[in-house]
């Protein structure tokens, strides 16, 4: 089968592989107002020990939650649904404390074609916020999308990794 020639789900298949070396990848996600083919969360914690692990001097922990999102065509109303979405699923997740760092909300889209509303939307969206002054670490939300058609990919300023592995598994040309 010609690249040009994927499915969505042969899409999403593919980068849920790439995802799948750090994250631990779910199907089929279903959650109070919607759902999502996959998600993939990702966690590390980094500890600082005095003499034996039993005395931790300091730890931090890290944490992203992708959400990924595949459809024909994706319209503002839809996007702005999904960024909703995800965004509350993100948050619902983060357990501030005095060991996280920070968090990153990330929305993934592959879509055959994105309105230019949409476009617009997805590059101006920011979202960002502290925990107790940051005291408790902060989060920020990401959002990375590819427009199949025209084998363009987009994202907000915060989103550019995931853009960049987006462009990484479907180099142009052989998308």
């Amino acid at each position: 089968m010609l690249p040009m020639e994927m499915t969505l789900q042969e899409r999403l298949d593919k980068l849920l592989n790439a995802y799948s070396h750090y994250y631990d990848i779910a199907r089929d996600v279903t959650m109070e107002g919607g759902s999502f083919p996959a998600t993939a969360f990702y966690y590390l914690r980094d500890e600082n020990y005095l003499i034996t692990k039993k005395h931790v001097l300091n730890a931090v922990e890290n944490h992203e939650y992708v959400y990924f999102y595949l459809t024909e065509h994706l319209d503002v109303e839809t996007l702005q649904k999904q960024i909703d979405l995800s965004r509350e699923a993100g948050m619902g997740n983060i357990k501030p404390n005095r060991e996280h760092m920070s968090s990153f909300v990330t929305l993934v889209i592959l879509a055959d074609t994105i309105d230019p509303e949409a476009k617009k939307l997805i590059k101006k969206t920011r979202f960002r916020k502290n925990f107790r002054l940051a005291l408790h670490g902060w989060m920020e939300y990401h959002i990375a999308a590819m427009e199949i058609s025209t084998n363009s990919f987009l994202s907000n300023p915060a989103g550019k990794g995931a853009r960049k592995l987006l462009e990484g598994n479907f180099p142009a040309g052989k998308a």
